[in-house]
């Protein structure tokens, strides 16, 4: 049996991973919609503001303290334009609606490469396709849509990356196919923000769009990145930190299923479906937190990941390289336990009570 100690550093560490980087998410839940703030301090540029449903946030240290907020703001608009199936007249949607589109921004065709990567290291469990579920089990525009009567089967058909074609300068789809880019969107657009202040000579950054983030370089007190994780309400206070992660010039990402379902005659219904089945997935893992060396690419293995489940995950994370992982789920014995990858364990530290 483990002592009274280890199980107090489990139960930590359990903690942690429950709410991954919520602690940032959070902060700027708390923003009533549509404010945005900006501070300015010494070098330090902090500002906030609202994209893609969320919220988010960007810190950098500047000497000559320049306030990139408006350029950010307009480099956001620019992204959900490409990519949002919320704006009706989108790349995408416009694209969701014909078969062919000629790429109007480079972010259509970046995001394109890199689902497809990920699509087939994943065998399919990521596959931007399954939009058309996801919209019918009721977590796409239109809101939960699900009937009865609707045959699931006669629309796995259309779920299928490998027939979404693309080159340079155009892409092309079967007739009646959807994308959703959803589950790698936020990532993307974290890495597109840190990319931007890069190229205007910043080189210490934390960069954060609804709890997927990148840190660069150090804070203004020559550290690594730190984000404060707090409890889930259900466990303690909100705002009662219980640890701490630092990213050494990495991204990070967290899906899981205990943020985003809805209820249905008594059962809860995931937001993340299978697209092998085109139903929500039923396993025990609960939470995957992914650690990678771009965001859009973490935040594409996190979601993959709770498709595939526990083993299956921690089977793909051992053969690759430059991805670390951290898995909550219910073990056999329907206990919660967690799996830890070797890399990741130098980021977390605890606070103690």
């Amino acid at each position: 049996m483990r002592s009274t100690a280890n199980k107090n550093i489990i139960y930590s560490i359990i903690l942690l991973l429950l709410v991954s980087v919520v602690y940032l998410y959070r902060q700027n839940q708390q923003q009533p919609d549509g404010e945005e703030t900006v501070e300015e301090t010494s070098g330090r540029i902090t500002f906030s503001g609202n994209t893609m449903g969320t919220s988010y946030r960007v810190v950098y240290l500047d000497g000559g303290e320049r306030n990139f907020k408006g350029e950010v703001d307009s480099l956001l608009k620019v992204f959900n334009q490409s990519l949002s199936t919320y704006i009706d007249n989108s790349e995408i949607s416009r694209f969701n609606r014909q078969d062919t589109l000629q790429f109007e921004s480079p972010f259509f065709l970046n995001v394109l490469k890199s689902s497809k990567e990920v699509y087939e290291k994943t065998s399919g469990a990521f596959d931007p396709t399954v939009g058309p579920l996801v919209n019918l089990w009721g977590f796409g525009p239109g809101g939960p849509q699900l009937k009865d009567s609707v045959n699931i089967n006669q629309m796995l058909p259309l779920v299928n990356f490998r027939a979404v074609d693309f080159d340079s300068s155009e892409v092309r789809k079967k007739t009646g196919m959807y994308l959703d880019f959803s589950a790698i969107a936020k990532g993307y657009g974290v890495d597109v923000v840190a990319d931007f202040l890069t190229d205007q000579g910043i080189d210490n950054m934390l960069i954060e769009i609804g709890g997927e983030l990148v840190a660069k370089g150090t804070n203004d007190k020559g550290e690594i990145w730190k984000v404060g994780i707090n409890k889930p309400e259900e466990l303690g206070r909100a705002d009662q930190l219980v640890s701490i992660i630092a990213l050494d010039n990495k991204a990070l990402a967290t899906s899981g299923n205990y943020r985003n379902y809805y209820e249905a005659d008594g059962m809860k219904i995931s937001h993340t479906i299978d697209p092998s089945t085109g139903r929500p997935v039923r396993h025990g893992l609960l939470s995957a937190t992914v650690i990678a060396k771009d965001c859009m690419t973490a935040d594409a293995y996190a979601t993959a990941m709770m498709v595939m489940g526990t083993e299956k995950s921690i089977a793909l994370q051992k053969n690759m390289e430059d991805l670390e992982i951290f898995l909550i789920f219910n073990n056999e014995d329907g206990e919660l336990d967690f799996y830890a990858s070797e890399g990741i364990k130098p980021y977390l530290s605890f606070i103690e009570d």
